[in-house]
C-alpha cells in the first residue's frame, strides 16, 4: 500500500514495511468473503489486478492460490520486495496507482485500503482507469472511507509515522462507482466509524456493466 501520498514522503510504507507485513498477514473480518465474491465465476488462470498491493498478503496471496495470475502495483519498493517473496509467481509493478495504466486484460481488480491514501480528486479517475482495464463483466473490489459525513482530508499516525487519508462520503462513493459504469453487487460498512479516531471503512463489490 505504499502509494502516492500527500506531504514530503512519497512512500512512508517503506519505513514500516516489517510492521505492516506482520499486521496484514491475514484477513480482517469479511475481507475473505469479499474476495471470494470478487473471484466467483472467473475462469482459472485469469489476470487479476491489485492496485496498492502492499506485501501481497493477504489478497494477492489468496488470488494466486486460486490459480489466477496476479499483477500487483505499489509505490513502496520495500513492500514489493516482500510481495515477491510471498507470491513469487506474481508480476509486481513499482508505480503510482494514480498514473499507472494498463490495457484491458483483467477479469477482476482489487483496490483495497489504498484509494483513501490519495486526494479525492483522483478517486474517480482511478475508478475510471480500473473500468477501462477490466474485461466485459469484470469485477471490482474497492474500499473507501466509511463516514456518511463529508469529512475533510486528515493525517493519522500508524507505527509512528503520519499517513494521509481522504474520501468521499459513503453515498457519494457508491454513486461514483455506479456512474463510472459499474453495477453494485455489494456496498456495506466493513468498519463503522466510532465517532473518534476510527473514521470507518466502506467495502464495495461491483461488476462492469455490459
Amino acid at each position: 500500500m505504499g502509494f502516492r501520498m500527500a506531504g514530503p514522503t512519497q512512500a512512508p510504507y517503506d519505513d514500516i514495511a516489517n510492521q505492516w507485513d506482520a499486521a496484514r498477514a491475514d484477513f480482517r473480518p469479511n475481507e475473505a468473503a469479499y474476495l471470494d465474491l470478487l473471484l466467483h465465476g472467473i475462469l482459472p488462470g485469469s489476470a487479476v489486478l491489485d492496485l496498492g498491493c502492499g506485501t501481497g498478503r493477504p489478497n494477492a496471496q489468496r488470488v494466486a492460490a486460486r490459480g489466477h495470475r496476479v499483477v500487483g502495483v505499489d509505490w513502496s519498493r520495500a513492500l514489493l520486495e516482500r510481495a515477491r517473496r510471498h507470491v513469487p509467481g506474481g508480476a509486481w509493478v513499482e508505480a503510482d496507482i494514480v498514473t499507472v495504466e494498463f490495457r484491458p486484460q483483467f477479469a477482476a481488480a482489487i483496490c483495497w485500503d489504498s484509494l483513501f491514501h490519495v486526494e479525492r480528486a483522483h478517486h474517480r479517475p482511478v475508478v475510471e482507469k480500473i473500468h477501462r482495464c477490466l474485461l466485459p463483466r469484470g469485477r471490482l473490489m474497492l474500499s473507501s472511507g466509511g463516514s456518511a459525513s463529508d469529512l475533510p482530508a486528515f493525517t493519522d499516525a500508524m507505527f509512528g509515522h503520519e499517513f494521509f487519508y481522504d474520501a468521499y462520503p459513503t453515498d457519494q462513493m457508491v454513486r461514483l462507482v455506479r456512474d463510472v459504469g459499474f453495477d453494485i453487487v455489494l456496498a456495506e460498512l466493513v468498519d463503522p466509524p466510532d465517532g473518534g479516531r476510527n473514521k470507518g471503512k466502506l467495502g464495495v463489490i461491483a461488476s462492469k456493466r455490459a
